[in-house]
């Protein structure tokens, strides 16, 4: 009698047992946002699939992740470029400052007389037009010193900057309307930086310009002349290989080469031109 106790006290123990359901299993996995760098958001630009293999080309010349970083540009910033053109800085700038920034584009304008102008500035205006989910609105602007230099309201920017064009404000007698009109768009406290084709300083400093060179001291001198602070220099965009005396000027480099097929080896191997980078301050 005992035993037939045991055995069904011990069948009903395994019935209730398999008929017991496992609790699940609770799995926490540990998440946080993804904090993205200045660096990380700079390079996510920099290689975005919106550029194209010829112009992320030039980054090897143009240091465009170390240029900004020594400026200082921040996603949040303000930031006027003087006349872009083709737009090579706008892809890397207009997505870097489009969620949080804002990017003026101080272009050539419609009414430029020049013909090569006119086509540049309509080039960018479909550039920004044509992916609205890359570029967003950007303020365009028009800089056509002496008449149109409000390149943005005065006193409202972070940063204005400006890629390879002094010798073309210089040779036209144009260099201190630009500087100052890049003066009173700034902030106080905010940065113009200027990048340039850097001249030998014995030159004469229109005939420099001509060649497509200015020298470095005569751009500090003009910048300090209207009220800039320098705050600092670099060779990021050096280039010792330059010899700054051809037939062309700084335009038989690459990425002109004027010269075409004549020496076209010659000058690859040299690359781009010697550059200044200077970073100045609005007091």
């Amino acid at each position: 009698m005992q035993n037939r106790l045991l055995f069904a006290l011990i069948a009903a123990l395994l019935v209730t047992a398999c008929g017991k359901k496992e609790a699940p299993k609770t799995e926490y996995i540990e998440s946080a946002p993804k904090i993205i760098t200045l660096t990380e958001a700079l390079k996510m630009a920099i290689d975005g699939e919106h550029r194209s293999a010829k112009n992320k080309a030039r980054d090897q010349y143009r240091h465009p992740a170390e240029t900004l970083e020594f400026f200082g540009v921040k996603p949040e910033s303000s930031v006027v470029e003087l006349w872009p053109g083709g737009g090579w800085y706008s892809e890397i700038l207009v997505p870097y400052l489009k969620d949080k920034g804002n990017y003026y584009a101080a272009g050539f304008g419609l009414d430029t007389g020049s013909e090569y102008r006119t086509k540049g500035h309509k080039a960018l205006l479909s550039k920004f037009a044509d992916a609205p989910n890359v570029y967003g609105k950007p303020t365009v602007t028009v800089l056509n010193p002496p008449n149109q230099t409000l390149i943005a309201p005065s006193n409202t920017v972070d940063f204005v900057l400006t890629f390879r064009n002094v010798h073309n404000w210089t040779i036209n007698e144009q260099d201190s309307a630009v500087f100052a009109a890049a003066f009173r768009a700034l902030k106080p406290g905010g940065v113009f930086g200027v990048v340039e084709h850097r001249a030998n300083e014995t030159m004469d400093v229109v005939e420099q310009a001509k060649t497509g060179y200015v020298s470095e001291q005569y751009v500090i001198d003009l910048a300090e002349k209207v009220g800039f602070k320098l705050a600092g220099r670099s060779d990021i965009n050096a280039n010792p290989k330059d010899t700054k005396n051809y037939e062309k000027g700084v335009w038989t480099l690459p990425p002109s080469l004027r010269l075409k097929e004549v020496d076209k080896d010659k000058y690859v191997a040299i690359g781009e031109s010697d550059r200044m980078t200077l970073k100045f301050v609005k007091p």
